[in-house]
């Protein structure tokens, strides 16, 4: 598969690191969430993202996700 472009990753670099608590984590799921809605994102690719860059953000990527757990 495509590694992720440098870009992508250092976003996903800054979202770990701008959610350092579990209320931070639910709010930006639930930005996540309506983005990945918003967008024509690829469910796969999505998802895969945070471990292609090395960064667990504590958040999984889907547009089905429950934020409130």
């Amino acid at each position: 598969m495509k590694q992720p472009e440098p870009a992508s990753c250092d976003g996903v670099r800054s979202l770990k690191a701008s959610t350092p608590t579990a209320d931070d984590r639910r709010a930006a799921c639930g930005c996540v969430k309506a983005a990945a809605a918003r967008y024509p994102v690829k469910d796969a690719a999505a998802s895969s993202l945070p471990s292609k860059c090395g960064v667990d953000i504590g958040i999984p990527i889907s547009k089905a996700i429950d934020c409130q757990t």
